[in-house]
């Protein structure tokens, strides 16, 4: 168990936490979740104990290990891979190397070899004789495979680093793990077979990820960072995400009889569970919703930014034509012979096993980069808003942000004051004085919300949008996916996020060396199609 007891960390005036107690107990995954600069990663290094609170007590009950996902790419660049591993379980891995360098000094005393057998006993103990079998499945299953085990950490490529330090986190079965954004870099496959590791696992872990689907996937509960204070919810996040805007509507409805609002959320609570039952944490969230206290649930005091876009017009028959796209990258094919045709309704996901290639696509037929073959044509009527992955270029000078908005105030918009450009901006959290914040000193995070300030101007039928979610918190990523799903324009999207992926798409486009594969269906449909799996391995062979 983790017990804390009175926490307050402060930096000068801004106060990050005070007087935060509570208990992290056996077998249940606690998802760790805030806004932006909440204090979420800083509170797993407060438990981890590379910060230091300015007062309180972090008790961790005696004999437990805990392991923590480092974020270092660089630390082990001189291990190799499958040695960077077994260095998780450092207790085990400082006994193998005390036993070894007894057995290899030529000189060592009887007394010496009397303690290399002590400590062969320990080694067996912890489980030594299995580690390198161990430690070698996790890489696998991770998607580091045999041929880089004994490679070094500095001859992989980062996105294999990331791996190989995940694997070395979940090494050995900690009783504690501190896992901060698991998923990034890790591709659909790789996430799976982590959520299905953390749902089987018995022991303490806390998370902190933006990826909605992935902390339904294996958290019981919610710790939720807001105002200082840290609040524990039974319930995945969606359950928390749900039940907190269930509670807000109803205390903003004076009328309603506190019964009937205790009778919809027993309703809601039933539903919930009979969901849960097909869940990876079936029993447990059973458990835990059944023990759940109607007064447990408040109402979320989060601002959500107002995300609506509006189109000026319906698009007509003709939409976006492409025929025989290809592009390649320093000789290297990204997507060949793509054709297709967007028809209205549609909401498309495009994906690759090439990161580069929907990015790619995306510039092309917003006339950033030019394709190596083929062509596009867009209709008419279409109106288009491009959210790009990286949008450096639109942040050079040195202005507000309101003087930057109105650059993109469209043609057909004539009456631009003050009041307009306040509104779109308000929408995006931007209030105040925060309004005349100047665009060099933005985070990643308000850049984003400035960039979908400018799409909302444009007020398009067609949005595209390149990894939406990235440097966003969760509020923002659940307002984005709630407007994008009920949007009534066309949407071509890509996104490391399943949930979004999933409730906004109606059909899937993979762009592939070979071609494409087009199917009309969600996002699960297409992941689940063995029809699909068997042409990805001739269209990427």
């Amino acid at each position: 168990m983790i017990s804390v007891r009175d926490l307050k960390l402060a930096y000068g005036k801004r106060v990050l936490f005070e007087d935060v107690n509570i208990n992290f107990t056996k077998g249940n995954c606690y998802g760790v979740i805030g806004a932006n600069g909440a204090g979420k990663s800083t509170f797993l290094k407060i438990l981890s104990g590379e910060i230091e609170p300015n007062k309180g007590t972090i008790t961790i009950t005696p004999g437990e290990r805990m392991a923590v996902l480092k974020q270092n790419q660089f630390e082990f660049d001189n291990e190799t891979v499958l040695n960077t591993v077994l260095m998780g379980h450092k207790k085990m891995w400082d006994t193998m190397q005390k036993r070894d360098a007894i057995y290899a000094n030529p000189d060592a005393t009887e007394e010496e070899y009397m303690e290399a057998s002590h400590l062969e006993a320990e080694y067996g103990e912890m489980g030594g004789y299995e580690s390198e079998s161990d430690a070698a499945a996790f890489l696998n299953g991770l998607g580091v495979h045999d041929e880089m085990h004994q490679m070094l950490m500095k001859d992989i490529p980062s996105n294999m680093k990331v791996r190989v330090l995940l694997a070395q986190a979940l090494f050995g079965n900690p009783d504690i793990l501190l896992l901060d954004e698991p998923t990034n870099g890790l591709d659909i496959e790789t996430i799976s077979w982590l959520e299905n590791f953390l749902a089987d696992y018995e022991n303490i872990v806390l998370v902190v990820s933006h990826d909605r689907h992935f902390l339904d996937a294996v958290c019981t509960h919610v710790a939720d960072v807001d105002r200082q204070k840290i609040k524990v919810f039974t319930g995945n996040y969606s359950f928390w995400y749900e039940s907190s805007q269930l509670m807000a509507r109803q205390v903003s409805d004076k009328n309603k009889k506190m019964e009937e609002k205790r009778k919809d959320l027993l309703d809601f609570i039933a539903r919930f569970s009979a969901n849960a039952s097909k869940s990876k944490q079936a029993t447990s969230r059973k458990k835990a919703l059944e023990k759940l206290v109607i007064e447990e649930i408040e109402p979320s005091y989060r601002k959500y930014p107002g995300i609506i876009f509006q189109p000026l017009r319906e698009v007509g028959n003709q939409i976006l034509n492409v025929e025989h796209l290809k592009s390649t990258v320093e000789g290297r094919t990204l997507f060949d012979n793509v054709t297709f045709t967007v028809n209205k309704g549609d909401k498309i996901a495009l994906v690759s096993r090439d990161p580069l290639a929907v990015t790619n696509f995306f510039n092309i037929v917003n006339n950033k980069d030019k394709a190596d073959g083929g062509s596009f044509e867009w209709g008419t009527t279409v109106t288009t808003a491009y959210l790009p992955i990286e949008n450096s270029e639109y942040f050079t000078k040195d202005m507000n942000l309101m003087d930057w908005l109105r650059q993109f105030v469209p043609l057909h918009v004539t009456d631009v004051d003050e009041p307009f450009l306040r509104g779109f901006l308000g929408k995006m959290l931007f209030s105040g004085e925060d309004v005349m914040k100047k665009t060099t000193v933005l985070s990643g995070g308000e850049k984003v919300r400035c960039m979908i300030s400018k799409m909302m101007l444009q007020n398009p039928n067609c949005i595209i949008l390149d990894q939406p979610t990235n440097h966003l918190d969760l509020e923002s990523i659940q307002s984005f996916n709630e407007q994008c799903t009920n949007y009534s324009g066309i949407v071509l999207l890509t996104s490391h996020d399943h949930t979004f992926m999933q409730t906004v798409a109606n059909r899937v486009i993979e762009l592939t060396p070979k071609g494409i594969i087009d199917r009309l269906a969600t996002f699960d449909e297409y992941l689940e199609d063995d029809r699909v799996k068997t042409l990805k391995d001739e269209m990427y062979a």
